[in-house]
């Protein structure tokens, strides 16, 4: 008997939504243990999870595979690795709402690269627009930190262009489980290097845990069930409120609020994504996972 779409209690829209929730909210709580732990320890707590989650539901093949294959899903793993490593940095130093909004101009760039129609130049003026605001407000933003947000969305956008030639070359969720574990396994040094001793403390590593649980685990899941049913277009809108729930997420969890010129702005910003997204690119739109594989795994 054929298997019909997902009808989860939520429902696919309901589903992605939760999934963005769950990555910010993951986000923020690393942020409240950075006084801790380094952001790069975090990072990979975070990618160890993940990489063993993932490797035990697709138990990757590792044979069978040409010189091409590993190159990319190697490239894939490291672009995963920098994305991540570098939005925990930005946002060590920054809101989380606003680091979230810088990084996101990396997909957004991507999918108004891929359009054919010079009206999309609009999406990128108006992206423009929004990342101008961000510094009205806070004229000592801490310029590593917007720098180390722009890295991370470069990061993202050579993860989305990766992520497609990845699933091309391994089946399912073959690639993503093995570029995980590349990425946990090129963070290990320098996570232990940075965190000392307190890597290994009960709580750190509970907590760290559950970061991953949240910001990779629940999203993939979610995002899974609802591309069943979704399409990748309708997706793609979705993913462009990543900057928002971010920036609530920091309210509730860090108390960390915006002022009204940076709501402007990343409602600009969402805007643009939404826009470049109908226009047929969606910024956050890979291989389900934050990516479809999503976009997820960004923050």
């Amino acid at each position: 008997m054929t298997e019909r779409p997902s009808r989860s209690l939520l429902g696919p829209v309901g589903l992605v939504l939760v999934g963005i929730l769950s990555v910010q909210l993951g986000a923020a709580i690393a942020k409240g243990l950075f006084g801790e732990i380094s952001p790069t320890a975090m990072v990979w707590l975070r990618l160890v999870t993940s990489a063993l989650v993932l490797a035990a539901v697709a138990r990757p093949r590792f044979a069978g595979h040409s010189r091409r294959d590993w190159l990319v899903v190697v490239g894939f793993g490291l672009s995963l690795a920098t994305m991540n490593w570098a939005i925990y940095q930005s946002f060590s130093r920054i809101p989380l709402g606003i680091a979230v909004t810088i990084e996101f101009i990396g997909p957004l760039t991507l999918a108004v690269l891929g359009s054919r129609h010079a009206r999309d130049l609009v999406w990128v003026l108006l992206a423009g627009l929004g990342v101008v605001l961000l510094g009205f407000e806070r004229s000592d933003l801490d310029v590593l930190g917007v720098v180390y947000a722009l890295l991370a969305g470069a990061a993202w956008a050579a993860y989305i262009l990766l992520s497609a030639s990845t699933g091309r070359r391994w089946p399912g969720f073959d690639g993503l489980a093995v570029a995980s574990l590349v990425a946990a396994a090129g963070m290990t040094l320098p996570a232990l290097l940075s965190a000392g001793s307190s890597l290994w403390d009960g709580r750190i590593l509970l907590i760290g845990a559950l970061v991953g649980l949240l910001s990779s685990v629940i999203p993939y899941s979610c995002e899974l069930v609802a591309l069943r049913s979704l399409r990748p277009a309708v997706f793609g809108i979705l993913m462009s409120l990543e900057p928002a729930a971010a920036a609530l997420a920091a309210i509730v969890v860090l108390h960390e609020t915006l002022a009204p010129v940076q709501w402007l702005a990343v409602a600009c910003v969402v805007a643009a994504s939404i826009g470049a997204t109908r226009s047929g690119s969606a910024p956050g739109e890979h291989p389900s996972e934050h990516s479809a594989a999503p976009g997820t795994l960004a923050t």
